[in-house]
């Protein structure tokens, strides 16, 4: 029992309590992550651009860093550096940058506080605030573990962290282009509609479900182009790929691949592997029209550069997609050392119903052209 006056007793238990918050007990003092900051120049709401057909927006991702927690992410600060020149340099342009998607890894270990506030919030906060643009990011593997299932323990803690960083650009649980208590939204601008998903947890129905009644219920008068950004590549030839399927990328060819063509999705913008490749994935859709979905792997955004691992087995997707002739084309293949792939991101144009891509790498990738230029328009001669 202890002893000594009201006084003592009080203050015995407050240098318990610090202790204890310096010793890390849960749910004592712990530090909490910092929202990113809102853009300067937000989007309007969605009815509101409805007549806008040209404009730009920038793709990247895996931003993680050997620093994290430590310091700024030096990597990605160049990539950081990069992307408000292009912001500037289209302002006046007739496709100006609007918005920003980050395809997941902001960090190495997103249970991790201090690797959230140290490292990435800061940068972030620049594009937001000096380029002004809203910053969209979906979740990877780091950012809240590789857990296959919504309701795992162990997504807890890095799950809490990703919502807070982004708490400010997202729509809120409850609205209608966000799935309430997941990390899994969508808005449109313009004449575009792009969602997010977790693919992390690909194989989760409610995620699948909510996808498929947000894609059924779009006006496709309006909305002419329909993007997916998420953070594992249904298809790569970098570490990632290879014979052996991802238990996301499996859900990914399984479940969404079918549903994006079925509502003619233009393209998707991946990471997980740290480098730049471009598949295009041709089929014939229900009509018995050629059509053509572009899937586009970009994480250059400051992790340690991955390389080719070799082409991935695709018989098992082919043979279950026969019924829609579905044949790939490996656009762009990475180069076969680290250095090869460098630090980059994407600017991808809209004009209408034509999407174009440039592909800018920074230091010492300034002279990166993956199509015998930096440059290509989605479509077929």
């Amino acid at each position: 029992m202890l002893r000594g006056s009201r006084k003592q007793r009080l203050w015995y238990f407050l240098v318990v309590l610090v202790l204890c918050a310096f010793c890390g007990v849960p749910g004592l003092a712990q530090e909490k992550v910092r929202p990113i900051a809102p853009p300067r120049q937000p989007l309007p709401p969605e009815a509101e651009s409805a007549g806008v057909t040209r404009f730009s927006f920038i793709v990247y991702g895996d931003t993680r860093g050997r620093r994290d927690g430590a310091e700024v992410q030096y990597e990605h600060s160049l990539v950081v550096d990069g992307i408000l020149s292009a912001i500037r340099r289209l302002e006046k342009t007739a496709y100006p940058v609007r918005f920003v998607l980050q395809s997941g890894d902001a960090v190495e270990n997103g249970r991790d506080p201090k690797q959230w506030n140290v490292s990435f919030v800061g940068l972030a906060n620049r594009l937001t605030t000096e380029g002004g643009v809203p910053y969209f990011l979906a979740p990877g593997n780091h950012d809240v573990t590789a857990a296959t299932q919504p309701d795992a323990p162990q997504r807890k803690e890095g799950l809490a962290n990703y919502l807070a960083a982004i708490a400010n650009l997202i729509p809120p649980d409850g609205a209608p282009r966000r799935l309430t208590g997941y990390p899994t939204f969508a808005f449109g601008y313009g004449n575009t509609f792009v969602f997010a998903l977790d693919s992390n947890i690909a194989s989760d129905d409610r995620q699948y479900e909510w996808v498929k009644g947000q894609l059924e219920g779009l006006d496709r008068k309006r909305y002419v182009n329909l993007a997916a950004f998420f953070h594992h590549p249904p298809i790569s030839s970098g570490p990632h790929g290879g014979a052996k399927v991802e238990p996301p990328a499996a859900a990914l060819r399984q479940r969404y691949l079918p549903l994006f063509r079925a509502h003619h999705l233009k393209v998707i913008f991946t990471g997980h592997d740290h480098l730049f490749e471009h598949w295009v994935e041709r089929y014939v859709d229900a009509s018995g029209q050629a059509r053509r979905l572009d899937h586009v792997v970009s994480g250059g955004g400051g992790a340690p550069p991955y390389a080719y691992q070799g082409e991935p087995n695709l018989a098992e997707y082919l043979k279950a997609n026969q019924a829609s002739q579905v044949r790939l084309e490996h656009l762009v293949r990475p180069g076969p050392q680290p250095g090869d792939n460098p630090y980059h991101f994407v600017v991808v144009q809209v004009d209408g119903d034509q999407l174009s891509l440039e592909v800018i790498a920074v230091d010492w990738g300034t002279d990166y052209r993956p199509y015998r230029s930096n440059q290509i328009r989605l479509r077929d001669p």
